[in-house]
């Protein structure tokens, strides 16, 4: 059930970043496309920081002895899909003004 959604969006990214690397395409589509990949890159990251937050208070409340060792896995995968979304937001942010 999770392979057509990846597949969609792998459709959608691929087809939002082809007029991105065009050569020679208009100014007002890249900025658009950037536009829309800064959006999905916002969207990416608030999901993935859903899913840490759940999992992990799902596993507190499951093992309160371990809470300590889970809330310093998930702050330090938390930095992780953070540095990852700035970095796509860095490069979405060069797409638009560029």
């Amino acid at each position: 059930m999770k392979t057509p959604r990846l597949l969609v969006v792998l459709a959608l990214v691929l087809f939002l970043a082809t007029p991105a690397m065009a050569q020679g395409a208009e100014v007002l589509s890249s900025k658009a496309t950037a536009s829309l990949a800064v959006g999905l890159a916002i969207i990416g990251a608030a999901f993935g920081f859903g899913k840490i937050g759940g999992a992990a208070l799902d596993s507190m409340a499951r093992q309160p002895e371990v809470a300590k060792d889970v809330r310093g896995t998930m702050i330090v995968a938390a930095a992780l899909l953070e540095g990852a979304t700035f970095f796509g937001l860095l490069i979405c942010m060069i797409a638009l003004f560029v």
